[in-house]
């Protein structure tokens, strides 16, 4: 059991013998990952950006063919968001009347966090959509909140898309560029540290302006 979880979440650093494994089949692997990754509130621990880079080497190296990475994966990223963003029309309201305020889905996503996502999406929906694509775990959450704040579908859609291709299109092309240059290569661990901790580093920044904001705001006059 310990050796299936390493590989799902570090499949980025064993594609390559996955590939050798299994051939063909890694590419459905890797559309089943984008999606349950961008589609699920429950797996956003799923590998993202890393894994887009290690596909965009491999295809470098004439082990993955580049286009079908590229269709696949865009489908997958497209459709995940698709599918978060209809559970979260579909579950939000459910959630957000349930009476018991000490249940999991009421504290963390309450009736205040639906009004203020309603709110958010009206002003800077397109914007946050596209640019939650390149934040780990935002990436996840913001198209079901998306859905539970009843932000327009066709609004949604057209940023999903586009999202979607800019995403895995950069990930991947950048993996295509530049994962095969020696001293990547020969540090490709390191490298795929380095992707998830820069990643990261907006949610890090919000956090710090968020509690910045509320120690300046508690402070006495």
């Amino acid at each position: 059991m310990d050796t299936l979880i390493d590989l799902f979440l570090h499949l980025d650093t064993h594609l390559a013998e996955l590939v050798d494994l299994y051939g063909p089949w890694v590419y459905a692997l890797l559309f089943l990952i984008i999606f349950c990754e961008t589609g699920l509130v429950v797996t956003p621990f799923l590998p993202g950006d890393s894994l887009l880079f290690a596909t965009g080497a491999l295809a470098a190296s004439g082990i993955l063919n580049l286009w079908v990475v590229l269709l696949l994966l865009v489908a997958a990223a497209i459709l995940g968001d698709a599918v978060n963003y209809a559970i979260g029309n579909y579950l939000g309201p459910k959630i957000f009347k349930a009476e018991d305020r000490t249940s999991f889905w009421h504290r963390a996503l309450n009736r205040d966090h639906l009004n203020k996502a309603h709110r958010f999406f009206k002003k800077y929906g397109g914007k946050a959509i596209v640019l939650a694509r390149f934040v780990p775990i935002v990436r996840t959450f913001v198209p079901f909140v998306a859905g539970a704040g009843d932000m327009a579908y066709s609004q949604f859609a057209l940023f999903n898309v586009a999202g979607g291709v800019l995403w895995v299109g950069l990930c991947t092309g950048a993996g295509y560029a530049f994962g095969n240059m020696p001293m990547v290569r020969d540090n490709f661990t390191v490298v795929v540290i380095g992707i998830v901790v820069i990643s990261l580093l907006p949610i890090l920044w919000g956090y710090l302006i968020s509690r910045l904001a509320r120690e300046e705001f508690s402070k006495p006059e």
